[in-house]
């Protein structure tokens, strides 16, 4: 019957078995300490009390190991422990520990016959690595406003959130529960995506759904942590003056950014990413679920590591695959679409309208903003389009989802430039949105137009005036005309799409 075979004994050899094996069949121990063996075996294991070098003892012991684990004490007897069982078990997997005070030699050969090798004066040093220097008080800083905060953490994501934000939040909130935090993970809007949706229920995370309405909602909570946004009442309906006391994000600020604790690192790919820094810092053995969502987190925000990636988001990733639920992520990918997104990303290719490698697409009011993404994702497929803006209303908002390739433009500034002043806009060079209060453009009551044109005229209009403004190359030949919301010049296309709205 297979078997595990452990040669030393001590509690460090124990550790490792473990570690490695899992319920790999029965436990065999050969070790010299007669009064360690009675202790081992009276927790269940088959134990040899015999030299654990002398290549007769080994060969005589009913044995059929999968794995085995070398761990003394002394180098000198692990590396010749080590060679013997080599030739003896040449399939099993073979686990060596150095022991303190191994020579160079005593390491490298060490490391010639055995799969794997527990170092445990590098492990201290990567200890020392992670927890000292600019990196290290970071992660001692963040654990020490968790501390202060004593008491219910709400860990905010943006509106409508994305699986790098909730992922990232349900991340933060494993590091804030182990120093005592009580911890909500919340969100404003809806999670409307299927895929989304398909993310949240398979991986079973408990998330609050806020309420903007509710006035006594935020009495509950004695601190506040925001993730993949850097302000509140900005892509969150947070009061503006909130004290914040964390804030962890990957996107680069337009305005300066206030709280206890600021970790922004435009530089990584996925707000994810860092998350798994702190959570490797901490030393946490990162559980099943949130290994599965942190990884699904940064493949999304990277799109599949193409984009804006960076080495710490493969780093990070590689990480996450040991302990992630590859099955899971499968079912997460396909989920079954909507016929509502379907019918919208039908009208985006309806209306659509071109202005050089630019495309728009008005698709009207909508039930799940979430389509827009698909529907600018997929536009960007036609030929000659290097840039696409698709939005819609819902209630009294517009939302807007904007998708680019290349480098002639910076969709997130663009966005910031065209809706900053009216509303709510950022993102990342290829991949932006925003979202517009229809107040912002006054009322229409006495217009001839209707509010789907009204709309058309100053979103399109402002969208392309940005677009303008940063890239020429993508627009082309455009001439301008002035709309009427503060006296602004916007761009009108040759091709006579109205750009006077209000």
């Amino acid at each position: 019957m297979p078997s595990r075979l452990v040669l030393g004994g001590g509690s460090v050899a124990l550790s490792l078995v473990g570690a490695i094996s899992g319920d790999a069949g029965p436990l065999h121990v050969l070790t010299d300490d007669r009064h360690r063996a009675e202790t081992l075996r009276s927790d269940g294991a088959v134990v040899t009390v015999g030299d654990v070098t002398d290549r007769e003892t080994i060969a005589g012991l009913d044995v059929d190991p999968v794995s085995v684990v070398v761990a003394t004490t002394d180098p000198a007897t692990n590396v010749a422990a080590a060679a013997t069982v080599r030739e003896l078990f040449p399939d099993a997997f073979l686990l060596g520990y150095t022991g303190f005070d191994a020579t160079a030699d005593q390491r490298d050969r060490l490391a010639e016959v055995a799969d794997g090798v527990v170092d445990p004066e590098a492990v201290v040093s990567d200890h020392l690595a992670r927890t000292t220097g600019d990196e290290g008080a970071r992660a001692r800083k963040l654990q020490q406003v968790l501390r202060d905060v004593d008491g219910h953490l709400a860990i905010v994501a943006h509106d409508n959130p994305d699986p790098d934000a909730i992922a990232s939040a349900v991340a933060l909130g494993e590091l804030a529960e182990r120093v005592g935090c009580t911890v909500s993970v919340c969100y404003f809007g809806d999670i409307s995506h299927q895929e989304n949706r398909a993310f949240v229920n398979l991986l079973e995370y408990d998330l609050v759904n806020l309420a903007a309405d509710d006035a006594t909602a935020l009495d509950e909570f004695d601190g506040f942590a925001l993730v993949d946004h850097s302000r509140p009442g900005v892509n969150d309906q947070l009061p503006e003056d909130l004290d914040i006391d964390i804030v962890i994000d990957h996107h680069p600020p337009r305005f300066p950014v206030e709280a206890r604790y600021v970790d922004l690192r435009s530089a990584v790919g996925a707000t994810s990413t860092l998350l798994v820094d702190y959570l490797r810092r901490f030393d946490v053995d990162i559980p099943e679920h949130v290994a599965t969502g942190l990884l699904f987190g940064i493949r999304v925000d990277t799109k599949d590591f193409r984009r804006e990636v960076s080495p710490e988001d493969f780093e990070a990733a590689a990480h996450l695959v040991e302990n992630a639920d590859m099955d899971t992520l499968q079912r997460i990918e396909d989920p079954s679409v909507s016929a509502e997104t379907l019918s919208i990303l039908g009208r985006a290719i309806d209306n659509r309208q071109q202005e050089g490698a630019v495309l728009l697409s008005c698709v009207g009011e909508i039930g799940d903003r979430d389509a827009l993404a698909q529907a600018a994702d997929r536009l960007l497929d036609l030929e000659e389009v290097h840039a696409t803006m698709v939005y819609g209303v819902i209630d009294d908002t517009i939302y807007a989802s904007a998708r680019a390739r290349g480098a002639d433009i910076d969709l997130g500034e663009a966005m910031r430039d065209a809706f900053g002043q009216i509303g709510s806009a950022g993102g990342h060079a290829d991949m932006a949105g925003a979202q517009i209060t229809l107040g912002m453009l006054e009322s229409v009551e006495d217009r001839d137009e209707t509010l789907q044109e009204v709309v058309e005229s100053v979103v399109g209009a402002r969208f392309l005036e940005a677009v303008q403004s940063r890239s020429h190359r993508l627009l082309g030949h455009v001439r301008t005309v002035e709309y009427g919301i503060d006296g602004s010049t916007s761009v009108l296309p040759d091709d006579g799409y109205r750009e006077d709205g209000e």
